[in-house]
C-alpha cells in the first residue's frame, strides 16, 4: 500500500498538481510535510527543466 502513496503522489507531483491540494488528498496537515516525503527527481523533470530554461533564452533544447 505504501508504494501505491508514494507513485499517486509522486505522479501527481511530476504533473504539477498543486502541493496544497496534494497534501489535503492523503490527509497532510502540513504541505511541508508533503514535499519531503514524495518529492524526488522523476525521470521526465530534468528533461522539462532544460525547456523552460530553453523557452526564457529563446534557443531550441538540445535531444
Amino acid at each position: 500500500m505504501h508504494a501505491l502513496r508514494h507513485f499517486y503522489a509522486s505522479v501527481l507531483l511530476d504533473a504539477a498538481e498543486n502541493i496544497k491540494a496534494l497534501s489535503e488528498y492523503l490527509g497532510h496537515h502540513d504541505p511541508g510535510f508533503t514535499l519531503r516525503t514524495y518529492t524526488h527527481l522523476m525521470p521526465s523533470s530534468q528533461e522539462r527543466t532544460r525547456k523552460a530554461i530553453a523557452a526564457v533564452f529563446g534557443a531550441a533544447p538540445k535531444a
